[in-house]
């Protein structure tokens, strides 16, 4: 696990990590950080942000943007990257897509 990393979003990274994303910038978000909302940036091609949704859905990380950026550094773009975004409020209280298929399980 990267060293740095805001204690708000160090469990999203490592979710991430372990599902095979490729990250290389997060920010917990908030007053006096980068962002204003909880955000991981990582590397990939067009199909490796389908993929981190998908791990971010399947551990109940509940993203609310997903966005294939290109930063314009001195004029000229750079990236392109993706960014997936969570919610202010997110934290611990995320659901495993284990536990969902428990709950789904025990309502049939």
């Amino acid at each position: 696990m990267p060293k740095g990393l805001d204690a708000g979003i160090a469990e999203t990274v490592r979710v991430l990590i372990e599902g095979g994303v490729e990250t290389f910038e997060s920010c917990e978000g908030g007053d006096g950080h980068a962002y204003p909302e909880p955000t991981v940036r990582f590397f990939g091609e067009r199909a490796a942000g389908f993929r981190a949704l998908a791990v971010a859905l399947e551990n109940g990380l509940n993203p609310i943007h997903l966005r294939r950026v290109w930063p314009i550094v001195g004029g000229e773009p750079t990236g392109p990257w993706w960014e997936i975004v969570f919610p202010p409020t997110m934290g611990v209280s995320r659901v495993t897509a284990t536990e969902r298929r428990g709950e789904r399980n025990a309502r049939t």
